[in-house]
């Protein structure tokens, strides 16, 4: 019986770990490193990656049931990813914890802040965000406008299209002129 729950959610989850992959993917894109100025280490992949997270987050929040389960799942996912990361990179079994504490404050500080300025409206503010989060070498306008244009695709999809949509995002290639 107990082996029946184990199968059940591993099909849940199948989706929604489908879904993670293409937003790893979205945060891996070269051009965020190369012409958005994103730095090319973990703290600079974190960042890509939390924004790109926030971004189906979001629009998960304003969809119907089971959207919301989804977003959870979602979450989880996310942070099982985040902690193999930290585990295949020889993080102590004592001192994952610690790092996983630490990564859930800075991903929710994020999505708040991100969400107050896409939520205004305010491209500045939203670009001084991303500035202050991800450091000031990044092209934090293009990624404003990146970030207004994904939320406006995002906008325009249901769950099951967010499930199966490939690419999820638009590219970032798009948004380097004004």
């Amino acid at each position: 019986m107990i082996f029946g729950l184990f199968g059940r959610k591993r099909a849940r989850m199948a989706p929604v770990n489908a879904l993670l992959e293409r937003i790893v993917a979205a945060s891996r894109e070269p051009a965020l490193y190369l012409q958005g100025r994103v730095p090319d280490d973990f703290e600079g992949r974190f960042e890509a990656l939390t924004l790109h997270l926030f971004l189906v987050l979001r629009r998960l929040r304003e969809l119907p049931a089971p959207a919301a389960d989804a977003a959870q799942d979602l979450i989880d996912a996310s942070f099982a990813y985040l902690e193999l990361g930290f585990r295949q990179g020889g993080i102590s079994d004592i001192a994952v914890p610690k790092r996983m504490k630490k990564i859930g404050r800075s991903f929710y500080g994020r999505l708040g802040g991100y969400e107050e300025a896409l939520a205004a409206a305010d491209a500045d503010a939203l670009a001084a965000s991303l500035a202050r989060n991800i450091g000031p070498e990044v092209d934090a306008a293009a990624l404003a406008r990146h970030v207004a244009a994904a939320a406006a695709v995002l906008a325009t999809r249901s769950l099951d299209d967010i499930l199966a949509a490939d690419p999820l995002f638009p590219p970032f290639a798009d948004r380097l002129e004004a």
